[in-house]
């Protein structure tokens, strides 16, 4: 039933790698209105290291919104921790418009992809954005003092360089599996770009690129201080994305074509991600049967299928999903 809560379910499960989840919601607006005691969530599971119970939440009576996690019930030191053990993926129907929005949401979508190869990705973007509203306050006083703007800016430079690179190294990795494998797919082949931060410039050391990045700092104080924000750095890069077969900018594609494309994509990195760690990634894909065709639908269960992890799909009309046969188990969510 459509508002039954299928979502929720997905949501719960996405909540099981770091961050907020595919909703992005804050973790105060995942607990049910007018509960107390906030939200958790448990499994058991059979994972990268083995047999493992995971357990996380907040919890509003000592009115922390900070999320915790057990693991084995013993309490984690940073929910980067969950990574140990899964990796988690999603597609959402929110994520439809993801090649004709606003380069951030891109981005955030790109960062996602890179933390499910190396997990020190988010701890490194939180960090260098923290550096950066640091650098933005100072900036924004009307003497700031060089020496301590030199520190933090040094800081941004090392994260920032780290940042671009991990994003580098996955879209190379991704690039060359989707060229390796496009042949066998009825979906379309993403070709894919980093475009916005020293392009052209990676092939540098990454002590050069830091050094680069930390002169352009130094040298755009005054500027950055007139606009109110930093004008340069990782957080201005966008991802572009063709359409190989048709050699298209993937935004000018039609919708059909941008959610074959994005399909097309996630199913390329699920593969990546299953190469890399020797174990499939928990696929979670929303209303996915809606847009594709039948013929898409029976192969998209197929390649699901192949990559020998688990997946939890949702619809509203079972007969979308008939061509999976006896390979699933299907749920009915019903309201009450």
């Amino acid at each position: 039933d459509n508002g039954a809560g299928k979502t929720n379910l997905m949501e719960a499960v996405s909540l099981l790698s770091p961050g907020r989840g595919l909703r992005r919601a804050a973790y105060t607006d995942i607990t049910r209105v007018n509960a107390a005691g906030g939200f958790s969530i448990f499994t058991e599971l059979e994972g990268m290291d083995g047999s493992v119970e995971i357990g996380t939440g907040i919890d509003t009576v000592d009115e922390s919104t900070a999320r915790r996690l057990r693991i084995n019930g013993t309490p984690a030191k940073t929910v980067d921790e969950l990574t140990d053990h899964l990796r988690v993926l999603w597609l959402t129907p929110a994520m439809d418009g993801l090649f004709t929005g606003g380069s951030s949401e891109r981005r955030r979508f790109l960062d996602r992809l890179v933390l499910s190869l190396d997990p020190a990705h988010g701890r490194r973007a939180s960090d260098f954005e923290r550096a950066m509203r640091s650098r933005n306050k100072l900036l924004s006083e009307s003497r700031f003092d060089p020496s301590w703007l030199a520190g933090i800016e040094e800081q941004m430079a090392s994260l920032g360089i780290a940042m671009a690179i991990a994003r580098q190294e996955m879209l190379g990795l991704l690039s060359r599996l989707i060229g390796e494998t496009r042949e066998t797919t009825p979906f379309p082949s993403a070709a894919l770009e980093l475009s916005g931060f020293l392009d052209g410039q990676f092939d540098r050391p990454a002590v050069d690129l830091e050094d680069t990045y930390a002169d352009m700092l130094r040298e755009g104080r005054y500027r950055d201080a007139a606009a109110g924000r930093t004008l340069d750095g990782p957080h201005r890069a966008d991802l572009l994305v063709r359409h190989r077969e048709k050699d298209m900018e993937a935004e000018r594609c039609s919708t059909g074509e941008q959610k074959a494309l994005l399909v097309g994509l996630i199913l390329a990195h699920a593969r990546l991600v299953g190469n890399l760690t020797g174990y499939a990634p928990i696929l979670l894909l929303d209303e996915i049967a809606a847009h594709l065709d039948e013929g898409r639908r029976a192969a998209l269960f197929d390649l699901i299928d192949g990559l020998g992890g688990q997946a939890f799909m949702t619809g509203t009309d079972k007969s979308m999903f008939s061509a999976l046969g006896e390979r699933a188990q299907f749920f009915t969510v019903a309201h009450g």
